[in-house]
């Protein structure tokens, strides 16, 4: 690659930021205690309502189940040994691609939330991930290369003269595994199953399915089209014994086709705490007197890559809050809710009248995360598709700004330092007095001045700073960034300000909702003050086999069932990673690789990433904004223009051997 090319990447490269984590919760469970919660029955979730369990919404399949079952250790917030049961049981499901034959059905199983296939169709105890299973369509050339994620690929090697066959090789970070030649003449020959020995000690393992659509043999190109891939992660397959333990599940029974785990031990729900429960998955329970107990549970994901947060699944008219769809705002703290979306008026069909499709949110109010000053007790706050918005004024719905922060860590930073807040906004420590007791800060949008105050610690009404703006949306007085001022230290060689509490709004991106406002299908708008109520003006059809947007980024996803049938849900995507953007003009798609979606791209290691700025503190998971085309001062050209130094070197080694040729 040349000095230009890698001149224009670093010019163009720019970063996207995303969560480090996302939390994809199940149903709320309130009570005064666990006996209470439980009852004599029990309480059992599944895929339908817990939307990161495995679930095939078009052959309605789930696979797990996660019990509290009535066992006579259950007491207060404790539920007791063997009361805590996860269960998986190996279902059939249809290929994506189906269009020929021996593409009917596969073996899978849900295993802690991720997708797995039984390495033998009716034994759960030997598993591995679901890589591929796709019924896309893919035109390779020979020599090229099918990236398949991770670390698997497909080549197609060489075509023969009749345009009828097709020579694949396969293989694992780049080593042979298998190859075949396939023939698309014969309707028998043009899927090639590879099947592996000495897989977990399990012989005639499938671990990938290709079938060929068509080959052509041109006088320049020749070509393979693929359509039907399935591949499983056969390298890192899994073997689960009966003396295995997960997290606080360490009773492991294996029934043929079926996992049943269970908790050997008590399990005590500590309140405002996040208790692992198994590979990730976690009760998560408020912060509540001892009289009430409120959980769920809920699934960490920080794995990279865009993931659906699905609510409860629907057959027919079905009304949603965020205690059964995961993506809508939900404060379990305060067990506060705020959006509704409802559907009536199917009357057995698939298409919702006018006005029968009604998105609504109120304004409720919440408590700071920071609650140890006076001043820091509730604040307003109201969900909007999704997303969690500040109103500008306490009661009206109609002027909104997105929430960036809301904080109880504690920073420390010296004078001179930056506090990165996210999305431009900063706070910098400008001196601190002589006594140590008070520090000037400033805030600041993009770097430039918004305000400035003078806070002191030994006065407790003092120690906390309110920035209030004016024309916000026509709004004056509006509180953008609450800051405490926790200690203040001057030292011999630091002045440094411990901050602990802050709070801010994206006022320079705050909205205001007007009753001619359309969103997506949603389009009648009623303002009823600290209510929105959206309805559809038009019918709206639930399209079987189809996403369909309802508004700002909410979609239905409908299932593809007999026209007898109807079975869809709602759901919002969220990104976990930084997402790399390149400008195309600059960097095509690299030479001889084709990839199958986006899903399975792996960025190289070591491009476009930026060192953290000395002076800059990051709080959280704070996104921080990448320069821009002529921000880069000159003192940092060093190491930030790889190459430069070999060129000057290059240059003036030349002119010397020019001067003493010329002097000779």
């Amino acid at each position: 690659m040349t000095l230009a090319v890698l001149m224009l990447l670093t010019v163009f490269a720019s970063a996207a930021s995303a969560q480090d984590a996302i939390e994809i919760r199940g149903p709320v469970f309130n009570g005064s205690n666990i006996q209470e919660i439980v009852g004599t029955d029990g309480i059992t979730i599944d895929a339908t309502q817990f939307a990161a369990f495995f679930y095939d919404i078009n052959d309605n399949v789930t696979t797990e189940t996660l019990s509290i079952i009535n066992v006579p250790g259950n007491n207060g917030n404790v539920i007791g040994e063997g009361g805590l049961v996860y269960e998986t049981q190996i279902q059939q499901v249809e290929y994506e691609f189906t269009d020929a034959a021996g593409w009917d059905n596969y073996s899978v199983i849900g295993f802690f939330a991720e997708k797995y296939i039984p390495l033998k169709p009716n034994s759960a105890d030997k598993l591995a991930k679901l890589v591929l299973d796709s019924d896309d369509r893919y035109t390779i050339r020979t020599g090229e290369t099918l990236d398949l994620g991770e670390g698997y690929a497909i080549e197609a090697k060489q075509v023969d003269v009749d345009g009828e066959k097709v020579w694949l090789e396969f293989t694992k970070d780049g080593e042979f595994v298998d190859d075949e030649i396939i023939s698309v003449t014969d309707p028998d020959r043009s899927t090639w199953e590879v099947e592996l020995d000495d897989i977990e000690d399990e012989d005639d393992v499938v671990v990938l399915k290709v079938h060929v659509n068509q080959v052509f043999q041109g006088a320049v190109d020749s070509i393979a089209q693929i359509e039907g891939l399935w591949l499983i992660d056969y390298a890192n397959a899994m073997t689960i014994e009966s003396d295995d333990e997960f997290g606080e599940l360490n009773d492991v029974s294996i029934q043929g086709d079926r996992l049943v785990i269970r908790n050997d031990d008590t399990i005590t729900l500590t309140r405002d705490s996040t208790k692992e429960i198994a590979e990730g998955m976690f009760f998560k329970v408020a912060d509540t007197p001892s009289n009430v107990l409120r959980f769920y549970v809920m699934k960490e994901i920080t794995d990279p890559g865009t993931y659906e947060v699905r609510g409860q699944v629907a057959t027919g008219d079905f009304t949603w809050d965020a205690t059964n769809f995961a993506g809508f705002f939900y404060d379990i703290d305060d067990d506060v809710t705020t959006e509704t979306l409802s559907v009536t008026g199917l009357n057995g069909g698939n298409v919702i009248p006018d006005g029968g499709l009604v998105y609504q949110t109120t304004i409720q109010q919440v408590e700071y995360e920071f609650t140890d000053a006076a001043g820091w007790d509730n604040y307003s706050v109201i969900g909007f598709f999704a997303e969690k918005y500040i109103p500008l004024k306490p009661n009206s719905a109609d002027k909104l700004a997105k929430l960036i922060l809301d904080s109880d860590d504690r920073y420390t930073i010296r004078t001179g330092e930056t506090l990165d807040l996210g999305e431009g906004y900063a706070l910098e420590a400008k001196q601190v007095d002589v006594e140590g007791e008070k520090v000037w800060l400033e805030f600041t949008k993009d770097g430039e001045f918004v305000d400035d105050e003078i806070i002191s610690v030994v006065n407790s009404s003092q120690s906390n700073w309110e920035v209030e703006l004016d024309d916000i949306q026509d709004e004056d007085d509006v509180v953008v960034f609450r800051v405490h001022v926790n200690q203040v230290f001057q030292g011999a060689v630091d002045s440094i300000a411990q901050i602990e509490g802050l709070w801010l709004i994206d006022y320079a991106n705050a909205m205001t909702i007007e009753s001619d406002d359309e969103f997506g299908e949603l389009n009648d708008v009623s303002i009823q003050g600290d209510t929105l109520v959206i309805r559809n003006d038009d019918s709206f059809t639930l399209t079987r086999d189809s996403e369909k947007e309802i508004a700002e980024g909410m979609f239905f996803k409908v299932a593809d069932t007999p026209a007898n049938e109807l079975r869809y849900y709602p759901f919002v995507e969220r990104t976990v990673g930084e997402v790399s953007e390149i400008d195309d003009e600059e960097e095509g798609p690299s030479e001889n690789v084709t990839a199958p979606g986006e899903e399975n791209v792996t960025a190289p290691e070591d491009e476009n990433v930026t060192a953290p700025d000395e002076n800059v503190t990051e709080p959280g998971e704070t996104p921080v904004e990448e320069p821009t085309v002529g921000d880069t001062p000159e003192e940092e050209g060093g190491e930030g223009a790889p190459g430069f130094g070999v060129v000057l070197g290059l240059a003036g080694l030349l002119a010397v051997v020019y001067l003493v040729r010329r002097n000779n």
